[in-house]
């Protein structure tokens, strides 16, 4: 998962926002972590389940990574609170659990669904580019 998460920060920029599913376990923070070390931020980088969001500064002159949790946030109108759109433009923003939750922040949305095997050592991952800016990207 960290190294599909590199792999996948070599095609991420200032403004993008990547919404995560799947269910405990599945590996979201861990793909995040991978995230960040491509993006080269400052870590660790750990869940913010109980902080709900982290703000991870570039190390590179790279955009930050704003890290969100949105389990525990009851709705729209709490995500809304947390004021995401404020920093959306110059940071990769990256939601666990924000399927229903984030999409009215932007047009352009990369959606990666993760799922697991069988004997839960397998990870299936869907990813959908939503909007102009990922047309043909996945």
């Amino acid at each position: 998962m960290r190294a599909i998460g590199a792999e996948l920060a070599t095609r991420l920029r200032r403004g993008d926002l990547v919404v995560l599913s799947g269910p405990l376990g599945a590996g979201k923070t861990t793909l995040v972590q991978g995230i960040a070390e491509g993006l080269k931020v400052r870590g660790p980088v750990t869940s913010p389940t109980f902080v709900i969001a982290r703000v991870h500064p570039s190390l590179c002159d790279g955009p930050a990574l704003v890290h969100v949790d949105a389990y525990r946030l009851g709705g729209r109108l709490e995500v809304d609170d947390l004021d995401l759109d404020a920093s959306l433009d110059e940071s990769v923003t990256v939601v666990e659990w924000g399927e229903d939750l984030v999409e009215a922040l932007t047009e352009d949305r990369l959606e990666i669904e993760i799922t697991l095997g069988p004997t839960g050592d397998e990870r299936t991952l869907r990813i959908t580019g939503v909007g102009a800016r990922w047309a043909g990207e996945f």
